[in-house]
């Protein structure tokens, strides 16, 4: 067994004994930072030398998407989303730009000592021959068309991009990773070679330079664009993964999906990526959430498995972010049922359904209410039951560029926290 695997369960075994109670204002103690640390940030065309060729003033970011424990106290497993992206108007219309086009979506072990943080090494994504993947869009009419950092020529579709977000060691060295492009479950060897990438059925995924296999249920395929699968956690007990979409499915529209509060959550099995359970998850009303925001705007982006059936798992907005407790025990099972059929009318994103119970859920670390937290936290990891560590996405630093094409970065860098809670989690 994998001295990952061995971490995971000892996790699992002592928050299953651990005593429960949220972190909230009336417990009289709140959650504290133990330390805040900034990741460093090398020019793109040096952190993949012989990958990148122009960065453009773009330095490494975005590696805040996962957050996994590596195994040593203080070293982390992160994850690079596609790589810098923007979207601009041109004449009224909304386009995806990609002013680094060849960068390669990578995997990253950073640790954190003494108040500084380093990187220990890089696993840039690959097909199975090794070349290395991009982040470009996959195929015309499902995802984004692909343009340069102008936004005024378009690029080619590339159907081996992937748009990764988080992520959670194999337990025999490779990775597991979720995708937002179709969306997609990726598995990937420790080398960065992708073994394997699991997608709605029906997708019709061609031309990829690894196996593509279509397991997920098809309506999942319905999601929004750049608002796939965000959240991933690993249950060794069970030998499945759960996966939950970052938004509400564009089921059966886009306005329906941005108006819609109801989320899923996806149980697969890691041995053979097939589904084996489906739950409706019901998402917080960002009236009382997160005021100055709209409900579109509601993300779910990590979840943790404390133990079967019961997640950790984060909600936010790009300002605000909270931790809520999840048990899916009791709730209805969609899988293969009327709600994963894109005719059934009223869809479940629509309306909910009187004989579909969501998962239960109650706050458990209110990280809102911690000073100084940056935006876009998208990675947690639990480190103990009363100890967590969070990270957020800069987005690269992405701002505009000059006329001659070279970022004007944002200043927004990469931060990873570790936060002691006033109650054990379980």
């Amino acid at each position: 067994m994998s001295r990952h695997l061995v971490v995971a369960l000892a996790i699992g075994a002592t928050l299953a004994t651990a005593v429960a109670g949220p972190a909230t204002a009336s417990s009289g103690r709140q959650p504290r930072v133990l330390s805040d640390v900034t990741l460093p940030a090398p020019d793109l065309a040096a952190f993949q030398a012989g990958i990148v060729k122009e960065s453009r003033g773009v330095k490494l970011g975005g590696v805040g998407s996962g957050l996994f424990p590596a195994g040593r106290r203080g070293e982390y497993w992160m994850v690079t989303d596609r790589g810098p992206n923007g979207e601009p108007k041109i004449n009224g219309e909304k386009r995806r730009t990609f002013p680094v086009p060849e960068f390669a979506p990578a995997i990253v072990r950073v640790a954190v000592r003494h108040g500084a943080a380093r990187i220990v090494q890089s696993i840039p994504l690959r097909k199975a021959d090794g070349t290395p993947i991009s982040g470009l869009s996959n195929q015309a009419g499902h995802d984004e068309a692909p343009y340069g950092w102008d936004a005024l020529t378009q690029l080619s579709y590339d159907p081996n991009g992937l748009d990764t977000e988080d992520l959670v060691t194999d337990g025999r060295g490779g990775f597991w990773l979720v995708d937002e492009y179709s969306p997609s479950l990726v598995h990937v060897a420790g080398n960065g070679r992708v073994l394997a990438r699991y997608v709605p059925k029906g997708l019709g995924l061609t031309g990829a330079g690894y196996p593509v296999h279509e397991t997920l249920p098809a309506i999942f395929a319905t999601r929004q664009q750049n608002r796939g699968i965000e959240a991933l956690g690993i249950s060794p007990t069970e030998r499945a993964l759960y996966l939950a979409v970052q938004s509400p499915l564009a089921n059966p529209d886009k306005k329906t999906g941005k108006a819609s509060r109801v989320a899923r959550i996806l149980r697969v099995d890691l041995r053979t990526g097939q589904p084996t359970g489906e739950w409706a998850y019901k998402m917080q009303d960002v009236a009382t959430f997160d005021p100055a925001a709209e409900q579109g705007d509601m993300k779910i982006s990590a979840l943790t498995v404390l133990k079967p059936g019961r997640l950790l798992l984060q909600e936010r907005t790009d300002a605000l972010a909270r931790l809520y407790t999840v048990d899916l025990r009791k709730a209805t099972n969609l899988l293969g049922g009327a709600h994963d059929d894109p005719a059934t009318t009223p869809s479940l994103e629509a309306a909910l359904p009187a004989d579909v119970t969501v998962a239960a859920k109650s706050l458990t670390v209110d990280l809102a209410a911690i000073d100084g937290l940056p935006g876009k936290i998208e990675g947690v990891a639990l480190l103990d039951p009363t100890t967590i560590a969070i990270a957020n996405d800069n987005d690269f630093g992405v701002g505009s560029f000059d006329a001659d094409g070279r970022l004007v970065d944002t200043g927004v860098t990469s931060r990873i926290l570790t936060i002691r809670l006033p109650r054990p989690i379980v």
